[in-house]
C-alpha cells in the first residue's frame, strides 16, 4: 500500500485561508506532486484516489516549538548596491 507523508505547517493558522499541510515524501508510487503545500481536503482525495494512507507526522517537541519565523533564506541578495565582496580598489 502506498503511503503520503505529511505535517502541518508551522506558519499557517487554521482559518488563514492558506494551505496548512506539506507533503515530506511519498512511498510505493510513482506519484509527483508539482505543489507542496496542499489542503487537507486534497491531501485526503489524493489518497483516496491512489489507495494510498494518509500518514499525519507529529510536531517536534524542541526549543523552537511554536517559533516565529523558519524556512526563510538566511543569506540573500545585498540590499544596498555599490559595495563588493572583495573591497573597493579605491580605497587600497
Amino acid at each position: 500500500m502506498a503511503r503520503i507523508f505529511v505535517r502541518e505547517r508551522g506558519n499557517v493558522r487554521e482559518g488563514e485561508g492558506r494551505p496548512r499541510f506539506a507533503v515530506v515524501g511519498v512511498e510505493g508510487t510513482d506519484m509527483k506532486f508539482f505543489k507542496t503545500h496542499l489542503r487537507k481536503g486534497e491531501l485526503e482525495a489524493i489518497a483516496q484516489a491512489l489507495g494510498a494512507e494518509l500518514v499525519t507526522l507529529p510536531r517536534g517537541s524542541g526549543e523552537h516549538v511554536g517559533e516565529e519565523g523558519g524556512g526563510k533564506r538566511r543569506h540573500g541578495r545585498r540590499k544596498h548596491g555599490g559595495e563588493s565582496r572583495g573591497g573597493d580598489a579605491a580605497s587600497a
